[in-house]
């Protein structure tokens, strides 16, 4: 692994992380100040082994500034995590920070198990975003033998020599950024960066800021010049993701630059020259929002030179089997395990399942299957509740050792049905449910009723330890379910439960998950 850079110019900090970091198998490598990182950044250019795998800089030292150093690192080192330490905790130090492109700001003094934790998670981020980098090299683009998709293959061929700027419309979760991205792989920009920035993620406040940079002193928190997102995309591409949500008055912004090439920092005087293609995108009916008044015209007019419609899930389920299989090569890859094969029948259900999240939830899907599918072999019965609640109500009911009845009614982040086995393979109670329990229709049971009618079955049968089963059973569910969201991250995993990571370590010992 690369090392931790640590910058600060007091050698005490650097001592206590350089030992703390290296207890927990981590290498470092220490800095006193800006202008050494600069200079070491540049001699490892040309050796990606010898750079940073996170960096942790103080905010305040001689010869140049933290958030300066932050500010020259984003602009060449996008993904590289950086952690801002500072004795100066104010919120002018901590908004500049984050605006700036933080992973995280630690104020000093630190709790250093808290700084060694915080530094675990930028590195396990930082590898995060290798792995997707090595995938995207590694693997195909994009996937697609329908004729929907195999017409937008051809137009981003007829599209491959030019710099026209592209809408790209479609369902959320239908691939729009992958388009984007091999639109710009396939330009004349292709050496150029790629600079994407959902414009409906970040608050209206920020938004101008993040696009055309600010002044220093252009407003509360600014304490240095930082460059936006179109200066970061120059000579590139930067693509506008869900452009419909855009404010009305950035809109007006945004056509000036589409219209001479030429905007200002938020605060500055001086026009800054835009050399950047534009690729839009968004799931919404522009022309409605243009009817309504909550989109500009003209700056849909100039956004609408060349459309790309993407077709949804569901209007291409012959691509379905391809893309699980791939999905599910892709999430074994990342967890470090054996591919699960998939039978015919289970990718038969998944074609007939609606998608209403699309690509992006196929994928998730596979991710969930990877991690909670018992066998090496996946059935239909080992999908997961929403794709299950298509099954016939036999086939959804029936017991294994190794399954839950399904549930209409539920939440996908958790998808923990109470009626089968426990994670752990304990076979599930013999049904001696009231007879309403077998009539009640599986499309409006849900989960907690699931879980009376398992109540009901095991006071039936004289069960005294009913409140140990369903205990264990639904913290097993619990932790799994958050586990593969996180793709087996215990920390972040019982940071999204809202209990301790000592706790969830001591539970998955308890409960035999290991």
């Amino acid at each position: 692994m690369k090392p931790i850079w640590i910058v600060d110019d007091d050698q005490s900090i650097r001592f206590v992380l350089e030992k703390a970091l290296l207890r927990e198998d981590l290498p470092t490598r220490s800095f006193t100040n800006t202008r050494e990182v600069l200079a070491a950044l540049e001699a490892a250019a040309d050796d990606e082994l010898q750079g940073p795998q996170v960096l942790v800089s103080d905010i305040r030292m001689p010869g140049g500034s933290g958030l300066d150093l932050l500010d020259k690192i984003k602009a060449k080192h996008p993904g590289l995590p950086v952690i801002i330490m500072t004795a100066f905790s104010d919120l002018d130090s901590a908004v500049s920070a984050f605006q700036g492109g933080a992973f995280e700001y630690l104020p000093k003094p630190f709790d250093l198990p808290r700084a060694v934790e915080l530094i675990r998670r930028a590195v396990d981020e930082s590898q995060r975003e290798e792995v997707a980098e090595e995938r995207m090299a590694a693997t195909p683009e994009m996937l697609g033998q329908a004729p929907a998709m195999q017409d937008v293959f051809r137009a981003i061929g007829r599209l491959s020599q030019s710099n026209v700027t592209v809408l790209i419309t479609g369902e959320s979760g239908s691939g729009k950024e992958l388009v984007a991205r091999a639109l710009h792989k396939h330009s004349p920009r292709a050496n150029g960066p790629f600079v994407a920035i959902n414009t409906a993620a970040i608050p209206k406040d920020l938004l101008e800021s993040e696009l055309f940079g600010h002044e220093r002193g252009a407003f509360t928190g600014a304490q240095t010049m930082r460059r936006g997102r179109f200066e970061q995309a120059e000579g590139g591409t930067l693509f506008l993701d869900e452009i419909g949500d855009m404010p009305f008055d950035l809109q007006t912004r945004l056509l000036r630059v589409l219209s001479d090439g030429h905007f200002y920092r938020v605060g500055g005087h001086n026009s800054v020259k835009a050399n950047v293609r534009v690729i839009a995108a968004t799931h919404q009916d522009l022309e409605l929002r243009v009817k309504q008044g909550g989109f500009r015209e003209d700056l849909f007019h100039r956004l609408n030179v060349i459309r790309l419609r993407l077709p949804a899930l569901r209007e291409r389920s012959e691509d379905v089997p391809a893309l699980t299989r791939h999905f599910l090569q892709q999430s074994a890859k990342q967890l470090g395990v054996e591919p699960k094969r998939i039978s015919d029948a289970a990718l038969a259900q998944l074609a007939s399942f609606n998608f209403p999240g699309n690509v992006r939830q196929l994928e998730n899907i596979c991710h969930w299957l990877t991690v909670m599918a018992p066998a090496q072999l996946i059935e239909a019965k080992d999908l997961p509740p929403e794709v299950m609640a298509n099954l016939p109500v036999e086939l959804a009911l029936a017991p294994t050792a190794t399954s839950a009845p399904a549930v209409a009614e539920h939440d996908s982040a958790t998808p923990m049905p109470l009626g089968g086995a426990t994670s752990t393979g304990a076979p599930a109670v013999p049904s001696a449910a009231p007879a309403s329990a077998a009539t009640a229709p599986v499309s409006t049971a849900s989960w907690e009723s699931g879980l009376e009618l398992e109540a009901q079955s095991m006071l039936a049968a004289g069960r005294t330890d009913v409140w140990d089963a369903l205990s264990r059973r639904f913290e097993s569910r619990l932790i799994l379910t958050a586990l593969a969201n996180t793709r087996g991250r215990r920390i972040e995993a019982a940071q999204k439960l809202g209990i301790g990571r000592n706790t969830i370590t001591r539970k998955i010992q308890e409960l035999g998950l290991e």
